[in-house]
């Protein structure tokens, strides 16, 4: 097994000879433990779950290489093989080669797609922000970049309605339709967020 997957195993608390189901139930556990909703204001507890996300995410998608011997009917890490999926949706991306990209550009897409999930899911919306912006610059002709961008802000939009920030929320998601306009998921989970955000206004006390 290569040392990185090793290193990132020890990350996860396991041991080499770990299967991927060993690997998914760590991160469950671990992701439970240090997630930010879990621990507010603790900055290392955030850099511990975005550590963990980040080994997670090279396990998942490590090469599909038999080395590891494990009982019949289990999967070592390294025989799990990546699935890449391309589905259009205001909740999920997923990133995919694009023939008109120089090989360096697709490496920086990639690993901007990876750093987009892991600020994704600690909730740093505003980082996520700044990246895939810097991406949509450095790839201006990139259809799924421009997407990814659509999402940050539509979630950066719902993140800030439930702190009740609504103009702020208002404007993100405005945004994020006119970067993706003709995303119809993106349309329904803005409709929604609208929906939400006039309700909740509503509830308030004048």
């Amino acid at each position: 097994m290569r040392r990185q997957l090793v290193d990132e195993l020890r990350v996860l608390g396991l041991r080499p000879n770990a299967t991927f189901e060993d690997v998914k139930a760590s991160y469950r556990r671990l992701a439970r433990q240090y997630h930010p909703d879990m621990n507010s204001g603790d900055r290392q507890a955030e850099d511990k779950f975005i550590r963990i996300t980040q080994a997670y995410q090279v396990l998942v998608d490590a090469m599909p290489t038999q080395i590891t011997s494990v009982p019949s009917g289990q999967k070592s890490v390294e025989q799990a093989r990546p699935r890449v999926t391309v589905k259009r949706t205001a909740e999920k991306v997923s990133v995919r080669v694009n023939p008109a990209l120089s090989p360096d550009d697709q490496i920086l897409k990639q690993k901007g797609f990876d750093q987009l999930q892991v600020l994704f899911q600690a909730r740093r919306f505003p980082r996520a922000i700044a990246l895939v912006d810097g991406l949509a610059q450095r790839l201006a002709n990139d259809p799924e970049v421009r997407q990814w961008q659509a999402i940050a802000y539509q979630r950066w939009g719902r993140y800030l309605i439930r702190h009740g920030h609504y103009d702020k929320a208002r404007r993100a998601l405005k945004k994020a339709l006119r970067l993706d306009p003709h995303n119809k998921v993106l349309w329904q989970e803005v409709n929604r967020d609208f929906r939400r955000m006039e309700h909740e206004a509503l509830q308030k006390p004048s």
